[in-house]
């Protein structure tokens, strides 16, 4: 099977060649950052058309996280486009980080469509150093479809343990591998490295489940999902919500 796997990517890296070139020298980060974020405005349509239910109901809890304020206090780690503004609480109040900067005329957008949301800022960080949020300063923290794509998931999971106030939550929704045994987690293995490239970092093996099972919160409530999706390679999910 591994020889396969193997021959099989080699072929995907000869007729992708170009990309991999690219990669190579040094240009295809700047031409990714740059189309990423029109690819994910398409996207995400699609894919809360497809998902918006599972959306609705993993944001129902917010609420129950509410500080002592009185008000919602949200920071979405990888924010992308705004494509979640639509399912938060009214009067949440809501800090966006994201390490491309090509998202923030996208985020305007986004924020002018939902009034219903108080912005405060956006943060171009990575997920795994966010040192302008201020520790135990949040209370909820959410990301869909990022842990996929950071470079450490740990890393990024002890951040989000650091701006969150003791009992606050972390909510997630994410693609992950497929089970080994399936010809989904095949093709998720032969299609990975220019998945990778293609899709802004982007991994499709990535068994996320585990490193927050590893992530030392007090509560985890996790369940995986076959999700009603176009794209096969990323129909496995896992979502749920976790308390520190």
């Amino acid at each position: 099977m591994a020889l396969t796997i193997f021959i099989l990517r080699l072929a995907i890296c000869i007729l992708a060649f170009p990309v991999f070139l690219l990669n190579f020298l040094g240009f295809w980060n700047w031409i990714s950052k740059k189309w990423f974020p029109y690819f994910l405005v398409r996207f995400s349509m699609m894919y809360n058309k497809q998902m918006g239910s599972q959306k609705r109901e993993l944001f129902s809890h917010l609420r129950k996280f509410q500080g002592p304020s009185g008000k919602l206090s949200l920071l979405e780690v990888g924010c992308g486009t705004g494509t979640n503004f639509k399912f938060y609480p009214p009067g949440c109040r809501v800090t966006c980080v994201d390490p491309n900067p090509n998202f923030e005329k996208f985020l305007i957008k986004s924020i002018a469509e939902n009034q219903h949301l108080q912005f405060e800022r956006f943060v171009v960080a990575a997920g795994e150093n966010m040192r302008p949020v201020a520790d135990g300063s949040m209370d909820v923290v959410v990301c869909t479809l990022v842990l996929c794509s950071v470079e450490n998931e740990e890393q990024m999971l002890r951040e989000v343990c650091r701006v969150l106030r003791p009992g606050g939550a972390f909510c997630f929704m994410e693609h992950v591998a497929a089970e080994c045994s399936t010809w989904i987690y095949f093709w998720q293995q032969v299609l990975n490295p220019l998945w990778n490239l293609l899709f802004d970092g982007c991994n499709l093996t990535r068994e996320s489940w585990k490193a927050l099972e590893r992530a030392g919160f007090s509560q985890l409530k996790l369940q995986h999902l076959n999700a009603p999706l176009s794209w096969q390679l990323v129909r496995p999910h896992v979502l749920g919500y976790a308390v520190k």
